[in-house]
């Protein structure tokens, strides 16, 4: 890898004042060091990007400012709002870091659903109590945002029935509201389509013009390099480099966020076997478009990835349970191996080869409370590897979890570390390692990198492909366009709890998938 020292640099936004510095930023959590002496500038009108792995220390960070945690050394500076010299903010308090002009939109939503947007963005700035509420000037003043940042949204209805990038105006709006001069964007494109991340950038862009600074926290490099000024990057829980966008690429950025040069996932061209799974207008009722799936037909083949590309919601939930064997068809025929399935079952799906990788990697992937080799075994407990006449055999149990741990590089503690002490990233190679070792023919992989940093990105798709090309068929269902467009033979489109057919990745676009993913049809996207 070539050596990348940009850590004593001096990178700074000429003409502009700094109006957020961490300054020596030292947070422990018992014998770890999350924050090691953290330094960093944040410029008026300035868009800065802060990366780094999974545990590199940025949520660390990002809880000091808005004052949820405490900071063992350092302290944070803000710029006051009537100008100045930069000012210490009050230690562990989040109504401070409010008051300084401090907003955050959040990754996931923190909106109240039964309300209306308009509800929402004055929810906790008046007092409880007051018997009349004034809502003409609030109004006046929103609209205004509106007008000023192009955060086109209907105020008046239910931010239930709002689509997603409509909720994600309400958070900056938000935001804005209550004066913010600081934004913190936490994975601001997790679920939006191209289309509405490049509108988001547009404001964003927009908002940084007339003043607003914004720190940018994404594991997409793609969106990094065209959205931000600057870079700064953690790794281990200190920084170590900082770097001008222009300056920068996919290669650098990596580096920096690893430590190493991390070779690019490439997806061979191979003939497709026999036919694993198909889908004959199959038909999942549920509650609500999350949960349904309307006459799909799709078919998985041996050695092949089928990528699912859609805006999270719109039925990609019913196909997994579906090829997971959690749910029977409505209507339509579900062919597995070649045999009609009528009556699915979890157990019977996994004991005929099926293995998954599922979406809430800690709700649904793992027990917390069990330990790394009790859940790497969960699945085969019942097989003679790890059972005799009734009896667990927890020496080989063990055994097979150090080979696991060894393999795919698990950083934990030991076997017998439990999994709830486990970062994102590391859950995953232990859900790997589960699913993977026991070379399935068909593999569910449910957003098997949303959260994970570059590094952790990059050894996901390496073992996809391994599979792939071990003969096994793969059932890709991903939010990153990226990922799809590099992994998959084939990519259909999820909208309104509709499947388009699956057509080869090469005569397919970010475009083109980003249009069918708003619902468009083929003809029309194309």
């Amino acid at each position: 890898m070539s050596e990348i020292n940009l850590s004593d640099a001096k990178i700074t936004n000429a003409g502009q004042p700094v109006v957020l510095r961490l300054a020596g930023i030292t947070k422990r959590f018992g014998p770890l060091l999350a924050n090691d002496h953290i330094d960093l500038d944040l410029h008026r009108g300035e868009i800065l990007a802060l990366l780094g792995e999974n545990g590199a220390g940025k949520t660390t960070l990002m809880n000091i400012l808005f004052g949820h945690y405490v900071a063992d050394e350092g302290q944070v500076l803000v710029a006051p709002k009537q100008g100045g010299d930069l000012g210490s903010l009050e230690r562990g308090s989040p109504g401070a870091a409010l008051a300084a002009g401090i907003g955050m939109v959040h990754q996931h939503f923190t909106l109240a659903e039964n309300l209306s947007g308009m509800e929402n963005i004055l929810l906790g700035t008046e007092p409880i109590f007051r018997l009349v509420r004034r809502t003409g000037p609030a109004r006046r003043k929103v609209e205004a945002l509106i007008a000023d940042s192009g955060l086109a949204v209907d105020l008046d209805i239910q931010v239930s029935r709002l689509m997603v990038g409509e909720k994600q105006r309400v958070e900056i709006l938000k935001a804005l509201y209550r004066d913010a001069r600081v934004l913190v964007m936490d994975e601001p494109t997790a679920v939006l389509t191209p289309q509405e991340s490049e509108g988001l950038f547009k404001t964003v862009r927009a908002l940084a013009a007339r003043g607003l600074a914004v720190v940018f926290i994404s594991h997409k490099l793609g969106e990094v390099l065209a959205v931000s000024d600057r870079i700064a990057v953690l790794r281990g829980g200190r920084k170590v480099g900082e770097i001008f966008t222009r300056d920068a690429d996919r290669r650098v950025i990596a580096e920096m966020m690893v430590g190493r040069d991390l070779p690019a996932s490439r997806r061979t061209p191979r003939d497709p076997g026999a036919v694993l799974l198909d889908l004959d207008s199959v038909a999942v009722t549920g509650q609500g478009t999350r949960n349904s799936l309307a006459a799909a037909t799709l078919s998985i083949r041996e050695g092949e990835i089928v990528g699912i590309a859609g805006v999270s919601g719109n039925g990609q939930a019913a196909l997994a349970a579906l090829v997971a064997g959690l749910v029977a068809p409505a209507s339509g025929t579900l062919r597995l191996f070649g045999e009609a399935i009528t009556r699915p079952s979890p157990n019977a799906f996994a004991r005929a080869g099926i293995a998954r990788i599922p979406e809430d990697r800690h709700h649904d992937g793992v027990v917390g409370a069990m330990t790394v080799a009790e859940n790497i075994a969960i699945e085969e407990l019942r097989g003679p590897d790890f059972q005799r006449h009734g009896f667990l055999r927890f020496a080989a149990i063990r055994a097979r979890a150090e080979v696991a741990i060894r393999d795919y590089d698990v950083r934990c503690q030991g076997p017998d570390a439990p999994a709830r002490l486990l970062s994102g990233g590391n859950i995953q190679k232990l859900i790997l390692a589960r699913v993977l070792d026991r070379k399935p023919r068909l593999v569910l992989a449910n957003q098997p990198t949303r959260g994970l940093d570059v590094g952790a990105q990059t050894e996901v798709h390496r073992r996809l492909l391994a599979a792939r090309d071990g003969g096994a068929g793969i059932v890709l269902i991903s939010e990153d366009l990226d990922e799809l467009l590099t992994l998959s033979d084939r990519v259909a489109v999820m909208a309104g709890g509709r499947l388009s057919e699956a057509r080869p990745t090469e005569t397919l676009n970010r475009g083109t998938l980003g249009m069918m993913m708003a619902g468009h049809d083929e003809e029309r996207a194309a």
